[in-house]
């Protein structure tokens, strides 16, 4: 008996028999394999477990030739080799038998994009205080002109016919040409980042050469989106202080921040972690 193991561990006969008097296969089980290099190497089941993390009654079903609790073939495997490495055996062999004995090697599960590895799971939105926060400066803004517009009604008839000019030059423009209409439309994500109060980062995120996946988040770690951002689309994010992104294939992603763009060498297919702060564009 080797010290530090329990009496159940140790062979029940060194003649190759079993308590019942039959003589076992040349080649042990799994299970037995596994008990066998252990004890040979001095180690107990607490050790075994100690080392490897996997549960003391896991190591005791698996060494009995109960693979159950390992909850599936792809699970038992990993405790196979896990086991095997720990009590200094080669696990190919074992793996090898227990596919034998089990219908063959499980299918291998299909493996995900780089990006997906890095998603991160989307928290519960709630109420999109950027975009309120926007929407008062512009309605401030209107009121204002809209005042003025009214008290220039109301001077002298020299000073009406003044602000009429203006009125007129807009009505008397000509319309764009064909080649003006083929101009691409400035995105409305642009008058969020003018608008910006200068105590904020803003950090406008446009896919100019493919689709990527990106996430954002502000100071608080609070999701701001977490999706698939298609050729030719933009997303526009703001904080108080910081704002931080993950781009799935960055060298599709051209940013601006704080109204500047920012001149990178992202690498097409590259994962980045960007942080960015207000004032003139920072990068963590």
């Amino acid at each position: 008996m080797s010290i530090g193991n329990s009496p159940e561990d140790d062979p029940p006969f060194e003649d190759g028999r079993s308590e019942d008097g039959h003589e076992e296969e040349a080649r042990p089980s799994v299970g037995r394999a596994l008990q066998q290099a252990r004890i040979a190497a001095g180690l107990t089941v607490d050790d075994v477990s100690g080392a490897t993390r996997v549960r003391i009654a896991i190591v005791h079903a698996i060494e009995a030739d109960d693979f159950t609790p390992c909850g599936g073939d792809v699970y038992a495997r990993g405790h196979i080799r896990t086991l095997a490495k720990a009590v200094h055996i080669d696990p190919a062999p074992l793996l090898a038998r227990y596919d034998d004995d089990h219908g063959g090697r499980p299918a291998p599960t299909p493996a995900a994009p780089l990006f997906e590895a890095e998603r991160i799971r989307p928290e519960r939105r709630g109420p999109n205080w950027t975009a309120a926060m926007v929407a008062a400066i512009v309605a401030v803004v209107g009121f204002v002109g809209f005042t003025a517009f009214k008290g220039g009604d109301s001077d002298t008839t020299s000073q009406a016919a003044q602000g009429a000019t203006p009125s007129a030059s807009k009505s008397a423009a000509p319309k764009p040409s064909n080649t003006d209409s083929a101009t691409p439309k400035s995105d409305p994500s642009d008058s969020a980042i003018a608008a910006a109060p200068q105590d904020k980062v803003t950090v406008q995120v446009s896919a100019v050469d493919g689709r990527s996946w990106i996430s954002a988040k502000d100071h608080n770690g609070r999701m701001l989106f977490d999706g698939l951002l298609k050729k030719g689309e933009s997303k526009t994010f703001q904080d108080s202080s910081k704002v931080n992104l993950i781009l799935g294939d960055a060298g599709v992603i051209q940013l601006y921040v704080n109204g500047k763009k920012i001149q990178d060498d992202f690498r097409p297919g590259a994962v980045e972690r960007l942080t960015y702060t207000k004032g003139d564009p920072e990068v963590g």
